[in-house]
């Protein structure tokens, strides 16, 4: 797990949230595409689509790409395209605000933070615990890498797993 490519990610979609973009893409990866399901399962961005180097068609009438297998609809990967695949994210903005606020990396390359159940319940309930803040606003996310997949804090503590911090969505 590479969390420098995570991090470039996670200002990226920062970067593409201010300049008002609907469609951007990051490279593609598991982790990467994990944690984008997430968010796209917390609300914060639309769709997910696997593409390549060009933006894959949008959908006629929800307007942002979608994964169709049909004519021109996403290529296969293969050997000879794997390098310069994309995963595309349709960005999400409600009231002319973006949904998707700030993203911030909690574990560096160099500092890796790891939380255990009870520490998690502590995050939740907005207490600090092994170098982790508290969820604070009603709106705020964290998400962990467990051996159950990337998780936000609040399914953690329900499913009672800890794991690696990964981001912290404002």
């Amino acid at each position: 797990m590479s969390l420098v490519n995570l991090a470039s990610v996670c200002a990226h979609l920062n970067n593409a949230t201010k300049a008002r973009l609907g469609l951007t893409s990051i490279p593609n990866s598991n982790l990467h595409l994990k944690l984008a399901q997430a968010l796209q399962n917390q609300g914060f961005i639309s769709s997910v689509v696997r593409g390549g180097p060009t933006p894959p068609p949008a959908h006629p009438i929800l307007g942002y790409p979608t994964a169709s297998t049909e004519e021109g609809g996403v290529e296969p990967i293969t050997r000879e395209n794997v390098a310069s695949r994309r995963l595309w994210l349709a960005l999400k903005y409600w009231r002319n605000e973006p949904v998707l606020g700030k993203m911030k990396m909690v574990s560096k390359p160099t500092r890796r933070v790891s939380i255990d159940v009870e520490g998690l319940r502590r995050v939740v309930r907005g207490e600090e615990a092994n170098y982790v803040s508290g969820l604070r606003s009603p709106g705020e996310c964290l998400y962990l890498s467990t051996d159950q997949g990337i998780m936000e804090a609040r399914e953690c503590v329900e499913k009672k797993v800890g794991g690696l911090v990964l981001c912290r969505v404002l």
